[in-house]
């Protein structure tokens, strides 16, 4: 199952396909006892899906067979021993993908000549991604993280290893055998090429960095002065070669740090602009400014979800889950809308928001 969102894989994503393009999204659960209800409720959504294409007298038998038989391997793809708050099966085709969002969303089927990508967006918005690269004279390890995780990140080359004969550089700095290994031009050379792969994968999907590694090797990073010379710097060694876990309890501190650092500035951004009237507040405002593009900072509830429908088009009114032309993702709609023009989105803890219903957004003009 696919996690990480990068920008390369959303233009990916938003070609046009061969009619039918099946887009299958459906809330899961983290936790038993729900998700022996969640693989239920998978299979009758893919049933659903599979159930629509029969009945579009647009699909021909033999497409409809190509995309069922898409639809089935996603089906068998999909543990749901990892799953996260929601589920997005993608299939066309020819082709299939199964996205793991850590962020609830309807359960819904949609048949187009595109897949709908905002829910996978607005989570990935949520998620606030960050990497972490992870430093030693031997090797060089890259992270993938979220608000509550790192996983390991196998691209760009990571991780890059260098071989060494009977080589213990610390511990041979331990005992006085040798110099620091960060002195060496082995070394040097050896985290130039990781910074310049580091570089590669920066500039197709930009996100906060963190480094990890002893002082010495955080030194040579800034000598060389390239990709991570504006990263956070952790003075913590040993993590090249550990586990997520050890990862993701160095960085931990600084995640929540800089979450409150960003709910500060985010309700010191709505005060400001509440003072210069350049201020939206409420779904259906925010949901008008969006469209005109004039939103410039979007904040919403981390789990601020509302059913709405559209009255002439002009604005939203309440409604309930399942109603008649029910928009159960407006909240994405407009993350991707806000994105799509440019605006900054922040997501902050649930209860910052409560006088402004939820959502807010300061404004252009």
């Amino acid at each position: 199952m696919e996690h990480a969102l990068s920008p390369t894989t959303l233009i990916e994503l938003r070609r046009p396909r061969p009619y039918p393009a099946v887009s299958v999204l459906t809330p899961t659960h983290r936790r038993e006892p729900y998700r022996a209800q969640d693989q239920v409720r998978l299979r009758n959504v893919v049933a659903e899906a599979k159930k629509q294409l029969e009945a579009d007298p647009s699909v021909t038998r033999e497409r409809r067979v190509d995309v069922e038989r898409q639809l089935d391997q996603a089906l068998a793809e999909v543990d749901l021993t990892y799953a996260e708050d929601g589920l997005a099966i993608f299939a066309a085709p020819g082709e299939h993908q199964v996205w793991s969002l850590a962020r609830t969303v309807p359960e819904r089927v949609v048949l187009s000549d595109t897949f709908l990508t905002r829910n996978l967006v607005s989570a990935e918005a949520s998620e606030r991604p960050f990497w972490v690269l992870s430093v030693s004279p031997d090797r060089v390890t890259l992270w993938t993280g979220s608000l509550d995780r790192v996983t390991e990140a196998r691209i760009g080359g990571f991780p890059l290893t260098r071989r060494f004969d009977n080589f213990d550089a610390e511990r041979r700095e331990r005992i006085g055998d040798m110099p620091s290994a960060f002195r060496d031009e082995g070394t040097r050379h050896f985290l130039k090429d990781a910074d310049s792969a580091m570089s590669a994968i920066l500039r197709d999907n930009p996100r906060p960095l963190y480094i990890t590694g002893e002082q010495a090797a955080l030194s040579l990073l800034d000598e060389i002065g390239g990709a991570t010379k504006d990263a956070v710097h952790v003075p913590h060694g040993g993590l090249a070669h550990g586990t997520h876990e050890a990862v993701w309890q160095a960085i931990r501190p600084l995640v929540t740090a800089e979450a409150l650092r960003n709910t500060v500035a985010v309700a010191r951004e709505l005060e400001s602009a509440r003072g210069r009237k350049a201020f939206a507040a409420g779904v259906d405002e925010v949901w008008r400014s969006a469209r005109e593009g004039r939103i410039r900072l979007l904040a919403v509830e981390e789990n601020y979800r509302v059913t709405v429908r559209g009255e002439g088009g002009d604005h939203l009114i309440p409604a309930e889950s399942g109603d008649l032309d029910a928009r159960e993702d407006i909240v994405d709609e407009i993350v991707e809308q806000c994105l799509e023009t440019g605006a900054e989105v922040r997501f902050v803890p649930d209860g910052t928001l409560n006088d402004a219903q939820g959502i807010a957004g300061v404004l252009r003009y």
